[in-house]
């Protein structure tokens, strides 16, 4: 029933359903804590009558300021770095709270990767306007965007599971945007000139992830399909 608070294990149990059987209770330290702590985030905002589609909103506003900071003297890609962490902790919690108040629905589902896709995009535009060539930034966008459109395109075509866990994930595009900005941060207090060539290479480690990640999961898309053909 909407409104319906889950316990832990009740909650751990609902998003092993929405994310290919994947138990959060069994996953490495790192990731059973990130889990738990979204929960408990998302469980409070629940309690408070906060809505997922709140979550998400906001999560893709705090997306938009990172290339709105990014270009302030001094402290622009460390506030860049900031924001796209904060982002990311929204983007757990949107899911959680949905899942912690039974509140999971299939236009939700939709709302979120848009969100997501739209967060990129503007992790991306900030990457540019520190220096990175519009070329690159742009085939980030576009491998991102592919591995996303095929999962979704094998899933229509009857693949049951998430195909594989790639290397070209959303954590790793958050873990990119966050690193690389701070990076550049840090080299900018160097030297100014260096900002440019430290967020290329940022990029350019995106699309080299990307594009891998990409071949692993039409790897695993092909045998998924192919086995249930």
């Amino acid at each position: 029933m909407v409104g319906t608070q889950l316990n832990w294990d009740q909650y751990a149990t609902a998003w092993a359903r929405l994310h290919g059987g994947f138990d959060p209770r069994t996953a490495a330290p790192v990731v059973r804590a990130w889990l738990r702590f979204a929960y408990h985030v998302g469980y409070v905002l629940g309690r408070l009558r906060v809505g997922p589609t709140a979550v998400t909103v906001f999560g893709v506003l705090l997306c938009f300021c990172v290339p709105l900071l990014v270009g302030r003297v001094g402290d622009g890609p460390f506030l860049g770095s900031l924001f796209v962490l904060l982002a990311a902790v929204a983007d757990s919690v949107d899911g959680a709270v949905a899942v912690a108040t039974n509140r999971t629905t299939r236009l939700g589902y939709v709302y979120d990767s848009v969100a997501d896709r739209l967060g990129e995009v503007a992790w991306l535009i900030a990457f540019w306007l520190l220096g990175a060539p519009g070329a690159l930034v742009a085939a980030a966008g576009g491998l991102s965007w592919l591995h996303e459109y095929v999962r979704a395109r094998a899933v229509s075509a009857g693949m049951r599971e998430i195909g594989a866990v790639t290397v070209g994930e959303r954590p790793t595009r958050v873990c990119v945007a966050l690193v690389g900005l701070l990076v550049a941060g840090l080299t900018g207090l160097i030297d100014a000139d260096l900002t440019a060539g430290t967020i290329t290479m940022a990029t350019t480690v995106w699309v080299l992830l990307a594009g891998f990640g990409l071949g692993q999961l039409l790897s695993a898309v092909r045998r998924a399909l192919v086995d249930a053909g």
